[in-house]
């Protein structure tokens, strides 16, 4: 059970730590960014195993970890900014958007 407790909150500082190194904003929760963090620990090992760097038993470090966690960040930016709609009056297609004539 401690060890379950002791890897969110290795997370969560792992996701902190991600989220101060990406440069811009990113608006997240605290448990997204425990989410965040706790993913990248897990990308960090299973790329670790691949490349032969660690082993099935043992755990990835804490710069690896963060790294993992910079690479989820940014490919979840990545992915947030393609979904977010554009600002009224900057859209090439006025038709979307009709002007209210006062």
């Amino acid at each position: 059970m401690f060890h379950l407790i002791g890897f969110i909150v290795f997370g969560f500082i792992v996701g902190l730590i991600a989220r101060a190194i990406m440069p811009g904003r990113q608006h997240m929760t605290l448990i997204a960014t425990t989410i965040l963090g706790i993913v990248g620990s897990l990308v960090a090992g299973y790329v670790g195993q691949a490349f032969g760097w660690y082993t099935s038993a043992s755990a990835s470090g804490f710069i690896a970890s963060t790294v993992g966690a910079i690479v989820v960040l940014a490919i979840y930016d990545a992915i947030m900014k393609r979904r977010r709609p554009t600002a009224i009056g900057r859209d090439t297609d006025s038709t979307k958007y009709p002007r209210k004539v006062a």
